[in-house]
Protein backbone atom coordinates (compact mmCIF):
# COMPACT_ATOMS: atom_id res chain seq x y z
CA UNK A 1 0.00 0.00 0.00
CA UNK A 2 1.15 3.58 -0.66
CA UNK A 3 0.09 5.05 2.69
CA UNK A 4 -2.33 4.70 5.59
CA UNK A 5 -5.25 4.87 3.12
CA UNK A 6 -3.65 2.48 0.67
CA UNK A 7 -4.49 3.38 -2.92
CA UNK A 8 -7.81 4.97 -1.95
CA UNK A 9 -6.49 8.29 -0.67
CA UNK A 10 -8.31 11.62 -0.55
CA UNK A 11 -7.75 12.23 -4.28
CA UNK A 12 -9.38 8.92 -5.23
CA UNK A 13 -12.09 9.08 -2.55
CA UNK A 14 -13.17 12.58 -3.59
CA UNK A 15 -14.41 11.37 -6.96
CA UNK A 16 -14.91 7.67 -6.36
CA UNK A 17 -18.71 7.75 -6.54
CA UNK A 18 -18.68 9.85 -9.71
CA UNK A 19 -16.12 7.61 -11.41
CA UNK A 20 -18.16 4.50 -10.48
CA UNK A 21 -21.54 6.08 -11.23
CA UNK A 22 -22.69 3.15 -13.36
CA UNK A 23 -22.24 0.84 -10.33
CA UNK A 24 -24.83 2.92 -8.46
CA UNK A 25 -27.49 2.49 -11.15
CA UNK A 26 -30.54 0.54 -9.90
CA UNK A 27 -30.14 -2.11 -12.61
CA UNK A 28 -26.69 -2.92 -11.23
CA UNK A 29 -27.19 -2.19 -7.54
CA UNK A 30 -30.64 -3.61 -6.77
CA UNK A 31 -29.89 -7.27 -7.65
CA UNK A 32 -26.82 -7.21 -5.40
CA UNK A 33 -28.75 -5.76 -2.49
CA UNK A 34 -31.62 -8.23 -3.03
CA UNK A 35 -29.17 -11.15 -3.09
CA UNK A 36 -27.32 -10.13 0.07
CA UNK A 37 -30.47 -9.19 2.00
CA UNK A 38 -31.91 -12.60 1.20
CA UNK A 39 -28.84 -14.39 2.56
CA UNK A 40 -28.62 -12.15 5.64
CA UNK A 41 -32.21 -12.89 6.61
CA UNK A 42 -32.79 -11.52 10.10
CA UNK A 43 -29.09 -11.43 10.92
CA UNK A 44 -26.40 -8.75 10.68
CA UNK A 45 -23.92 -8.38 7.83
CA UNK A 46 -20.19 -7.66 7.71
CA UNK A 47 -18.82 -5.89 4.64
CA UNK A 48 -15.11 -6.05 3.89
CA UNK A 49 -13.89 -2.93 2.13
CA UNK A 50 -17.13 -1.04 2.70
CA UNK A 51 -15.87 2.03 0.85
CA UNK A 52 -18.40 4.86 0.51
CA UNK A 53 -21.34 2.58 1.30
CA UNK A 54 -22.63 1.72 -2.17
CA UNK A 55 -23.95 -1.66 -0.96
CA UNK A 56 -24.16 -1.08 2.79
CA UNK A 57 -26.49 1.92 2.80
CA UNK A 58 -29.26 0.28 0.75
CA UNK A 59 -28.89 -2.86 2.86
CA UNK A 60 -29.48 -0.82 6.01
CA UNK A 61 -32.57 0.67 4.35
CA UNK A 62 -33.81 -2.93 3.93
CA UNK A 63 -33.43 -3.47 7.69
CA UNK A 64 -30.11 -5.37 7.59
CA UNK A 65 -27.66 -4.11 10.26
CA UNK A 66 -24.22 -3.66 8.65
CA UNK A 67 -20.77 -3.45 10.18
CA UNK A 68 -18.02 -2.36 7.81
CA UNK A 69 -14.27 -2.78 7.74
CA UNK A 70 -12.42 -0.17 5.70
CA UNK A 71 -8.71 0.61 5.40
CA UNK A 72 -9.14 4.06 3.88
CA UNK A 73 -10.14 6.83 6.28
CA UNK A 74 -10.85 9.04 3.28
CA UNK A 75 -13.39 6.56 1.90
CA UNK A 76 -14.89 6.02 5.36
CA UNK A 77 -15.34 9.76 5.77
CA UNK A 78 -17.42 9.86 2.57
CA UNK A 79 -19.63 7.11 3.98
CA UNK A 80 -20.05 8.91 7.29
CA UNK A 81 -21.18 12.10 5.53
CA UNK A 82 -23.95 10.37 3.59
CA UNK A 83 -27.54 10.17 4.89
CA UNK A 84 -27.75 7.07 7.07
CA UNK A 85 -23.97 6.70 7.22
CA UNK A 86 -23.88 7.24 10.95
CA UNK A 87 -26.09 4.18 11.47
CA UNK A 88 -23.35 1.86 10.20
CA UNK A 89 -20.78 0.55 12.64
CA UNK A 90 -17.34 1.03 11.13
CA UNK A 91 -13.92 -0.36 11.97
CA UNK A 92 -10.81 1.11 10.36
CA UNK A 93 -8.31 -1.54 9.32
CA UNK A 94 -7.46 -4.17 6.73
CA UNK A 95 -9.77 -7.15 6.34
CA UNK A 96 -7.04 -9.75 6.78
CA UNK A 97 -6.18 -9.08 10.42
CA UNK A 98 -8.91 -6.74 11.69
CA UNK A 99 -11.39 -8.36 14.06
CA UNK A 100 -14.82 -7.27 15.23
CA UNK A 101 -16.39 -8.24 18.54
CA UNK A 102 -19.49 -9.75 16.92
CA UNK A 103 -20.63 -12.57 14.66
CA UNK A 104 -22.65 -12.26 11.49
CA UNK A 105 -25.07 -14.21 9.31
CA UNK A 106 -23.26 -13.03 6.18
CA UNK A 107 -19.92 -11.44 5.33
CA UNK A 108 -19.25 -10.13 1.85
CA UNK A 109 -16.70 -8.45 -0.37
CA UNK A 110 -17.74 -7.09 -3.77
CA UNK A 111 -16.43 -5.57 -6.99
CA UNK A 112 -13.10 -7.46 -7.18
CA UNK A 113 -11.98 -6.12 -3.79
CA UNK A 114 -10.72 -9.58 -2.72
CA UNK A 115 -7.97 -9.03 -5.32
CA UNK A 116 -6.69 -6.00 -3.40
CA UNK A 117 -5.00 -8.64 -1.28
CA UNK A 118 -1.92 -9.16 -3.42
CA UNK A 119 -0.61 -12.47 -2.04
CA UNK A 120 -2.14 -15.90 -1.76
CA UNK A 121 -1.23 -15.89 1.93
CA UNK A 122 -3.28 -12.76 2.53
CA UNK A 123 -6.27 -14.11 0.63
CA UNK A 124 -6.20 -17.36 2.62
CA UNK A 125 -5.93 -15.36 5.86
CA UNK A 126 -8.96 -13.30 4.80
CA UNK A 127 -11.09 -16.44 4.46
CA UNK A 128 -9.95 -17.63 7.89
CA UNK A 129 -10.69 -14.24 9.44
CA UNK A 130 -14.16 -14.24 7.91
CA UNK A 131 -14.87 -17.76 9.18
CA UNK A 132 -14.21 -16.64 12.77
CA UNK A 133 -16.81 -13.89 12.34
CA UNK A 134 -19.59 -16.07 10.90
CA UNK A 135 -22.38 -17.61 12.91
CA UNK A 136 -22.96 -21.35 12.34
CA UNK A 137 -24.69 -21.59 8.99
CA UNK A 138 -23.41 -18.13 8.06
CA UNK A 139 -22.14 -17.37 4.56
CA UNK A 140 -19.23 -15.59 2.90
CA UNK A 141 -20.11 -13.97 -0.44
CA UNK A 142 -17.50 -12.81 -2.96
CA UNK A 143 -18.06 -10.99 -6.24
CA UNK A 144 -14.95 -11.14 -8.42
CA UNK A 145 -13.82 -11.27 -12.03
CA UNK A 146 -12.64 -14.39 -13.82
CA UNK A 147 -9.06 -13.77 -15.04
CA UNK A 148 -9.16 -12.94 -18.73
CA UNK A 149 -6.08 -14.89 -19.75
CA UNK A 150 -7.98 -16.64 -22.53
CA UNK A 151 -8.50 -13.25 -24.17
CA UNK A 152 -4.82 -12.34 -24.19
CA UNK A 153 -3.09 -12.95 -27.54
CA UNK A 154 0.07 -15.07 -27.25
CA UNK A 155 2.92 -13.02 -25.82
CA UNK A 156 0.70 -10.10 -24.77
CA UNK A 157 0.33 -8.94 -21.17
CA UNK A 158 -2.05 -5.98 -21.56
CA UNK A 159 -5.83 -6.06 -21.96
CA UNK A 160 -7.97 -2.93 -22.32
CA UNK A 161 -11.23 -3.19 -20.39
CA UNK A 162 -12.56 0.35 -20.81
CA UNK A 163 -12.20 3.22 -23.23
CA UNK A 164 -13.96 6.56 -23.72
CA UNK A 165 -13.12 10.11 -24.78
CA UNK A 166 -11.90 11.01 -21.28
CA UNK A 167 -10.85 7.79 -19.55
CA UNK A 168 -9.20 4.46 -20.25
CA UNK A 169 -8.63 1.25 -18.30
CA UNK A 170 -5.93 -1.31 -19.03
CA UNK A 171 -5.09 -4.46 -17.06
CA UNK A 172 -1.49 -5.67 -17.10
CA UNK A 173 -1.07 -9.38 -16.32
CA UNK A 174 1.93 -11.18 -14.84
CA UNK A 175 1.10 -14.85 -15.33
CA UNK A 176 4.16 -16.09 -13.42
CA UNK A 177 3.01 -14.46 -10.17
CA UNK A 178 -0.76 -14.26 -10.74
CA UNK A 179 -0.25 -10.54 -10.56
CA UNK A 180 -2.37 -7.89 -12.22
CA UNK A 181 -1.82 -4.13 -12.30
CA UNK A 182 -4.92 -2.17 -13.23
CA UNK A 183 -4.02 1.11 -14.93
CA UNK A 184 -6.66 3.85 -14.94
CA UNK A 185 -6.04 6.95 -17.05
CA UNK A 186 -8.37 9.94 -16.92
CA UNK A 187 -8.39 13.50 -18.20
CA UNK A 188 -9.10 15.78 -15.23
CA UNK A 189 -9.18 19.56 -15.73
CA UNK A 190 -7.25 19.17 -18.94
CA UNK A 191 -4.51 17.03 -17.45
CA UNK A 192 -3.99 13.29 -17.88
CA UNK A 193 -3.91 11.49 -14.53
CA UNK A 194 -2.89 7.87 -14.04
CA UNK A 195 -3.64 5.57 -11.14
CA UNK A 196 -2.12 2.10 -11.13
CA UNK A 197 -3.26 -0.44 -8.54
CA UNK A 198 -1.79 -3.91 -7.96
CA UNK A 199 -4.04 -6.93 -7.57
CA UNK A 200 -3.70 -10.69 -7.33
CA UNK A 201 -6.11 -12.46 -9.64
CA UNK A 202 -7.61 -15.67 -8.33
CA UNK A 203 -9.49 -18.57 -9.92
CA UNK A 204 -12.84 -19.92 -8.68
CA UNK A 205 -11.34 -23.30 -7.79
CA UNK A 206 -8.57 -21.61 -5.83
CA UNK A 207 -11.15 -19.66 -3.84
CA UNK A 208 -12.98 -22.91 -3.10
CA UNK A 209 -9.78 -24.34 -1.64
CA UNK A 210 -9.26 -21.23 0.48
CA UNK A 211 -12.77 -21.65 1.82
CA UNK A 212 -12.10 -25.32 2.57
CA UNK A 213 -8.95 -24.39 4.50
CA UNK A 214 -11.08 -22.00 6.55
CA UNK A 215 -13.68 -24.68 7.31
CA UNK A 216 -16.31 -23.52 4.80
CA UNK A 217 -17.85 -25.21 1.76
CA UNK A 218 -19.24 -23.93 -1.52
CA UNK A 219 -23.00 -23.49 -1.40
CA UNK A 220 -23.66 -21.82 -4.74
CA UNK A 221 -21.94 -19.97 -7.59
CA UNK A 222 -23.55 -17.69 -10.15
CA UNK A 223 -22.42 -15.46 -12.98
CA UNK A 224 -24.04 -12.43 -11.34
CA UNK A 225 -26.31 -11.14 -8.62
CA UNK A 226 -29.42 -12.08 -10.60
CA UNK A 227 -28.34 -15.73 -10.33
CA UNK A 228 -27.43 -16.16 -13.97
CA UNK A 229 -25.83 -19.58 -14.62
CA UNK A 230 -22.04 -19.61 -14.33
CA UNK A 231 -20.59 -20.98 -17.57
CA UNK A 232 -17.24 -21.12 -19.36
CA UNK A 233 -17.74 -17.78 -21.07
CA UNK A 234 -18.67 -15.73 -18.00
CA UNK A 235 -16.28 -12.98 -16.98
CA UNK A 236 -17.21 -12.76 -13.30
CA UNK A 237 -18.86 -14.80 -10.58
CA UNK A 238 -20.72 -14.40 -7.32
CA UNK A 239 -19.81 -17.27 -5.01
CA UNK A 240 -21.28 -18.23 -1.64
CA UNK A 241 -19.45 -20.40 0.90
CA UNK A 242 -21.19 -21.63 4.02
CA UNK A 243 -19.85 -22.27 7.51
CA UNK A 244 -21.33 -25.58 8.72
Amino acid sequence: MTGSDGYFDERVAARYDADAADMFEPATLDPAVDFLAGIAGDGPALELGIGTGRIALPLVERGVPVHGIELSRAMAARLRNKPGGDSIELTIGDFVTTTVDATFSVAFVVFNTIMNLTTQEAQVACFRNVATHLQPGGCFVVEVMVPELRRLPPGETFRAFHGSESSWGIDEYDVATQGLVSHHLEIVDGDLERTSMPFRYVWPAELDLMAQLAGMRLRERWAGWAREPFTNERRAHVSVWEKP
